[in-house]
């Protein structure tokens, strides 16, 4: 991991969609007057006749996207998650999902991490809403260079998928050479004592807190689940049989995100005992702070996944 090294996913979006630009003639890239905001506009500058500027009217622009689907073109409609799974959602269920059209969704600024712009713009509740659509596909890459992939793999699939991407810079995992796929975990970390499933921001925490704790003489084992939905049961449940002890570690509520997801898996198919806990928000709002402010308070750095899991195992 290049801790030095720190890019926000919501910039790698943006240039993800410019360098794929080329590959994909048939992509065309919409916005809901947040273009700066989002990264999208680097796509627009690029190639300013492939780009729609909706205005505020996050609606509108996913009845738009589902239309131009209908014609062939792969729309990308980008938006703060807040406005892409809140404000949009009828839209997005019954125009894009309903109809399985081949629409993309760009949920940037997701999670606590967006910091001073407070409660009614932190989303903590979008991957819930998205799983519960049937068909749709939810992503949450840990990185730069996994949200690239991310963006392609999206591109290359037919179907609606719903794109996680966040305001806050973190750390770069993976070189060039990684490769994403849809429905597949990457084990970061090998361990026998406990596992640790996260997604997003969490995931190089996770890496910090596996650190941490071998300092303890615990041993984790890391994995990014940047598949929500599908997920790699495989490899969780291969896992959990592994270590007994399962944690997850999200920037969502623990309510219907990657925790609930694995917890469905492992008590429908799970054939040896396990114990089972959450990391993530708790029944409750954000609040206004600095984005690492936040991060701390709510235990999703390093250390705070770290005595976490120390609390889980020692229960």
């Amino acid at each position: 991991m290049m801790k030095d090294k720190k890019i926000a996913t919501r910039m790698s979006y943006g240039n993800a969609l410019a360098e794929l630009g080329d590959q994909f003639p048939d992509m065309i890239v919409l916005d809901a007057d947040l273009a700066g905001a989002t990264q999208s506009r680097i796509f627009r500058d690029k190639y300013p006749d492939r780009f729609i500027d909706c205005g505020i009217c996050e609606g509108n622009m996913m009845s738009i996207a589902a239309g131009l689907s209908t014609t062939g073109l792969i729309p990308v409609a980008g938006s703060f998650a807040m406005f892409a799974a809140g404000r949009a959602f009828e839209q997005v269920r019954n125009s894009i999902g309903y109809p399985h059209l081949n629409v993309k969704i760009g949920a940037t600024h997701a999670g606590i991490s967006v910091g001073e712009d407070g409660a009614s713009h932190q989303c903590l509740e979008d991957i819930a809403l998205m799983r519960t659509i049937p068909g749709m596909t939810v992503l949450s890459p840990a990185d730069d260079t996994e949200a690239k992939e991310i963006v392609r793999a999206a591109l290359e699939m037919e179907g609606p998928v719903y794109m996680r991407f966040g305001r806050y810079a973190t750390p770069v995992i993976y070189d060039e050479n990684h490769h994403f796929e849809i429905g597949k975990g990457t084990l970061l970390r090998e361990g026998k004592d406990v596992t640790i499933v996260a997604t997003g921001i969490c995931v190089a925490a996770s890496i910090e807190a596996a650190d941490l704790l071998a300092e303890n003489g615990i041993e984790a084992e890391v994995i990014d689940m940047a598949s929500i939905k599908p997920l790699d049961e495989d490899m969780i449940l291969a896992s959990a049989a592994k270590t007994g002890k399962v944690i997850t570690a999200e920037e969502h509520s623990i309510i219907g995100g990657l925790g609930s997801a694995v917890s469905e898996c492992l008590s429908e198919k799970a054939q040896t005992p396990f114990r089972f806990a959450r990391i993530g928000l708790r029944d409750q709002f954000g609040e206004t702070g600095s984005a690492a402010q936040l991060i701390q308070k709510y235990g999703l750095d390093g250390e705070g996944i770290c005595r976490q899991v120390k609390e889980f195992i020692n229960k």
